[in-house]
Order: structure tokens, then sequence, then C-alpha cells
């Protein structure tokens, strides 16, 4: 009896699940039908642009290290 009704259990909850992934932030059309047109526009990261997120993350990086050895020092 448990375990049909853990059975039972899992497959309502499952099919929750599966019905409220179809849901979608799209504005919906008059017909149901998603829009086609996007008013994003994708754009390629340029060579600066990846050169100056490198850079910031090994900023954060070296931050990061000082002040755990900064803790480390502290400790002793």
């Amino acid at each position: 009896m448990k375990t049909s009704t853990l059975a039972l259990a899992t497959a309502m909850i499952g099919g929750l699940l599966l019905g409220a992934g179809s849901a979608s932030a799209a504005p919906m059309g008059p017909n149901g039908l998603n829009a086609g047109q996007s008013d994003v526009t994708q754009v390629r990261m340029m060579h600066g642009d990846r050169m100056m997120m490198k850079k910031r993350m090994m900023k954060k990086r070296m931050m990061r290290r000082h002040m755990m050895k900064k803790r480390m020092m502290h400790r002793m």
C-alpha cells in the first residue's frame, strides 16, 4: 500500500514540475505564440574587454590570497 502511494505522489509531483518547466518569460502573442523578434542585440566581446575582465579577476584573486595570508599570520 505504501509503495503505491509513494509512486502516485512521485508521479503527481513529476507532472507538476514538468508542467511548470514549460512556462516561459517571453511575451505571448494574441494567438498564444511567442513573439519572434527580440529587442536584445548580441555583440562580440572584443580583445580589450576580455583582457579587462581577466585583469579584474586576477586582482580579485590576489586580494583574496592577501586576505587569507593576513588572516593566517594574525592567528600565529
